[in-house]
């Protein structure tokens, strides 16, 4: 049952790629769709990224996950390198969770 999953699931992104190389000179969108489309793939983005940062299952992840993405999110702002960024986060989150936050 999984194999045949995965399998649906590639046919089908093979399917919808193949099918916007074929569409790409029939389809035309005004530029506010192509503006509205870029906006939405960043907002479902930052959602997916909201969700995973506060969520564990559930339920609230508590305050150390947060915590450790805003440190992340900081250093990439400032254009930290990015092994910096993810040993700042994990070290942030890790600290405050041996402190004894959830």
């Amino acid at each position: 049952m999984l194999i045949a999953a995965i399998v649906t699931l590639g046919v089908g992104t093979y399917a919808m790629r193949l099918g916007g190389v074929l569409l790409r000179g029939r389809l035309s969108l005004s530029e506010t769709v192509q503006r509205t489309l870029a906006m939405a793939a960043a907002a479902l983005l930052a959602a997916l990224a909201g969700t995973a940062a506060l969520m564990a299952d559930t339920h609230f992840a508590g305050v150390a996950r947060p915590a450790g993405v805003l440190v992340g999110g900081i250093l990439a702002w400032r254009r930290a390198p990015f092994v910096v960024v993810v040993l700042a986060a994990a070290a942030t989150a890790a600290l405050l969770r041996l402190a004894g936050l959830p």
